[in-house]
């Protein structure tokens, strides 16, 4: 099978007539609210808050914490809450807007939202992360005031992992002229792509919702990143009153620079429409140039070159933000995890937000994304398997019609581990699903991420465009060379590593690297996340016993964005001259689970970056070093211990039993004879000063810029002390707020809100976020008998 596919996107930006980010000014209530929906209902002992908004990760009311034991969520949402809230909201739209089309768009709510306005039920959405919207012009006042209410629902358990509970994600109210482009109504592909030319195909639909025929004309423009115009087409018609009509256009752009992962490059089409000799609407919305085809003899393919997926999953908190899909924090996820040696990451197991795709389009992020967790047979008594019959065609029209202008979407995911995948009735779901999706945009390969990998999943394969393979290497199939022996079977199916452990990260990636069939692994996970608590320690099968763990603690990276050892490997793998340090504790770092199922993969090595063993003076202590180096020399205080290589043969692993002494261990990578690479572990003595690092001094005065800030406890000599879990205390002063903190210690009960946490391994996290004014902003940490220290930013 081949799929070639020329394709080029971008989100339409929100620009449309009189588009405004609706985040500001809210009012909240946790629990019951009888009669919220209407407009007199008196709100004001309401807490005041601005989006996005996250109740599941705040001190539960009472308390200090978010977790409890007795939480209905237990393991899967990590002991967090949820329940039921209200929001509520006034706003004005002016007397002369009257004849506009006034419509409000969510872009996630968790979950069941019921949406009023003025009294009104708009519509409900049960699904927690599909964007929706509504139109809301005939239940506006304008001139005066407007109440738009939302009540969400998060009850019983209906996740296996941490969701969130609320309006975790942008909202938008758009002002329209009754001509207009519709929502998510811009489609942009390319079906010619060179180095000499692309051929830019822009459909566009338009609707009429006026009481009379409109003479429509469509103006569509291209521009570079410098402002230079490119192409542009005029197309004309009449719509009839209360139609649709789907313009057609073509723009050729002559030498593209093509968007890719090293260079994503992206260009700005410019809509103009007009009705009835006047402007109606402009939008802008920024694109990428770029092709991209998969087969079994080249993989997956960019811009004729082929790329294997160096690809993590994720799930959609941001660590001590909860769910709240701040643009900053979806940004430095991508960061980071690209820093990291990720080109791909699966959406698991929904749609992401709009930001976090701007994010992956600006930085060179592929992506995979991905629908949903269940169909009609649930994982959970209240999950989306009872809304599937009703909901799938809309929650998929949403996805597929919102992202797929998106440069960086390369695929799309049908579902994740479907109970029913194995069953005639699944497989004609899958069908159905499959054409719906290509019905709505046929420049993508479909895909579905299969568990039990059996030969019975061959029908279910055989409607997949990729096959998606979880836990090919290592996993409970009975079966050594799953890849192998289907590829064998089935020579034509293109496949992907959708899922894969961390402990089999060596077996799976050399999977990829051997077979042309696979196109990539994406491992269980990129980024560590709330829930599932200890799948990465205690393994399944999970039980309420795991309190109080509640991180899952399997994630390359942890939910502070620090990395960790399995991070470090990976580095090794994907990366040349590569080295690191780590050891084993001589004790386990944490207690462990005597049943744990052999299958149970998702943990790495005990391993922790720290040489301070009081009390194991000269007793063997377990180093192992992660090189991608020819080979590597281990010194202690100055004294060689010899060298070994590493390579594959060795799993770019060096292991020495090291007799322990205080002072400094440190590892020469070598490449021809060269050093190319060093990593040093020094014995570190009691803290006597905080440092401070932040990501970004330089902020927005937006209300939603971030800053993160990185607390290390150091000793005498500057030496992080990963012994020391001193309490913290936070001082902000200026224009910004403490958004959240947090330290990564997968057991912690403490506060994501307070102005206090522990650090933990030597080090803690702070993130500040801006108000909507400028100014100077300063952060002071505090720590019993140690000197007080101060950081300044600047809002603008």
């Amino acid at each position: 099978m081949i799929w070639l596919f020329a394709a080029i996107g971008g989100r339409v930006c929100a620009q449309q007539t009189g588009t405004q980010l609706f985040d500001d000014g809210w009012h909240f209530f946790r629990g019951g609210a009888q009669g919220a929906e209407n407009i007199a209902f008196d709100d004001s002992k309401w807490r005041k808050i601005d989006l996005p908004h996250d109740w599941s990760i705040e001190d539960r009311p009472g308390t200090k914490s978010p977790f409890s034991p007795t939480a209905i969520s237990q393991v899967s949402g990590g002991f967090t809450t949820g329940g039921t809230g209200w929001y509520r909201k006034q706003f004005a739209i002016p007397a002369d807007q009257k004849g506009k089309r006034i419509i409000i768009q969510f872009d996630g709510v968790y979950m069941n939202a019921t949406v009023f306005v003025n009294g009104h039920n708009i519509g409900q959405h049960p699904y927690g992360y599909t964007s929706f919207w509504y139109d809301l012009t005939d239940y506006i006042n304008f001139g005066g005031n407007n109440v738009i209410a939302v009540e969400v629902k998060n009850e019983g358990q209906n996740s296996r992992w941490y969701s969130g509970s609320g309006i975790y994600r942008h909202v938008w109210l758009k002002t329209a002229e009754p001509v207009h482009i519709a929502q998510w109504g811009s489609d942009i592909t390319t079906p010619e792509v060179s180095p000499a030319s692309a051929k830019v195909h822009v459909r566009t639909m338009v609707l009429n919702e006026g009481s009379t025929d409109a003479r429509v004309q469509l103006v569509c423009m291209i521009y570079d990143k410098d402002g230079n115009q490119l192409g542009h087409d005029i197309k004309k018609d009449t719509i009839k009153a209360g139609g649709p009509y789907l313009f057609d256009q073509t723009i050729t752009v002559d030498n593209p620079q093509l968007w890719s992962c090293e260079s994503p490059v992206l260009y700005k089409v410019k809509y103009e429409l007009r009705f009835n000799g006047r402007i109606g609407e402009r939008t802008t919305a920024d694109f990428g140039i770029r092709k991209i085809s998969f087969d079994v003899n080249n993989g997956f393919m960019l811009n004729g070159k082929t790329i294997k997926l160096k690809g993590g999953c994720f799930h959609n908190d941001n660590g001590p933000l909860g769910s709240k899909a701040y643009d900053r924090a979806e940004e430095r996820k991508v960061e980071l995890l690209k820093a990291s040696g990720y080109n791909a990451i699966r959406c698991s197991h929904n749609p992401p937000s709009p930001a976090f795709l701007d994010a992956c389009d600006r930085l060179g992020m592929l992506v995979m994304d991905e629908a949903f967790d269940c169909w009609r047979y649930g994982k959970n008594a209240y999950d989306y398997h009872l809304y599937f019959d009703q909901w799938w065609q809309k929650d998929v029209e949403s996805m597929v019609t919102r992202d797929r202008n998106h440069p960086s979407v390369i695929m799309w995911s049908i579902g994740n581990e479907i109970p029913e995948r194995a069953t005639p009735e699944g497989v004609n779901t899958a069908k159905t699903l499959v054409a719906y999706i290509k019905s709505l945009d046929n420049t993508r390969p479909v895909t579905s991420a299969v568990n039990d990998l059996k030969p019975d999943k061959d029908p279910y394969f055989s409607i997949l465009d990729v096959g998606g393979y979880n836990y090919a290497v290592g996993g409970d199939s009975g079966r050594k060379d799953v890849y192998g022996e289907d590829h064998a079977r089935a020579p034509d199916r293109i496949m992907v590593g959708t899922e894969s452990y961390p402990l089999e990260a060596f077996g799976s990636w050399m999977a990829v690297e051997d077979h042309p069939y696979v196109i990539g692994d994406f491992v269980w996970t990129a980024w560590d996340y709330i829930g599932e608590a200890s799948i990465g320690w205690l393994g399944y099968w999970q039980e309420s016993s795991f309190y109080p763990w509640n991180l899952a603690y399997c994630g390359d990276i942890d939910i502070c964005g620090w990395k960790r050892p399995q991070s470090y490997y990976r580095d090794a793998l994907w990366k040349p001259d590569q080295l690191s340090i780590f050891v084993t504790p001589p004790k386990p770092s944490f207690a462990t689970n005597p049943h744990i199922e052999s299958w149970s993969k998702w943990n790495w090595l005990d391993a922790v970056a720290d040489w301070n063993w009081n009390g194991y003076e000269n007793k063997p202590v377990a180093v192992n070093i992660y090189s991608s180096c020819a080979e590597v020399e281990l010194f202690l205080n100055g004294k060689s211990l010899g060298k070994k290589e590493t390579n594959r043969s060795t799993k770019f692993i060096a292991t020495w039993d090291v007799p322990y002494k205080p002072g400094k261990l440190e590892a020469i990578g070598y490449d021809g004879g060269k050093q190319v690479n060093q990593a040093v572990l020094n014995t570190a003595s009691a803290p006597v000063s905080i440092k401070l690092t932040a990501d970004n001094t330089s902020l927005k005065a937006n209300n939603q810029d971030l800053s993160y800030i990185t607390v290390e406890l150091r000793d005498k000599h500057g030496i992080l002390n990963p012994r020391a879990e001193n309490l913290l205390h936070f001082k902000i002063n200026g224009a910004a707020t403490i958004a959240g903190v947090g330290n990564a210690n997968p057991r912690s009960l403490e506060s994501f809100q307070l102005l206090q946490r522990k650090a933990w391994r030597g080090t803690c996290l702070v993130i500040l976020k801006t108000t909507g004014k400028p100014g100077i902003i300063t952060l002071t940490v505090s720590a019993d008998g140690i000197p007080a220290k101060t950081i300044t930013l600047q809002s603008n």
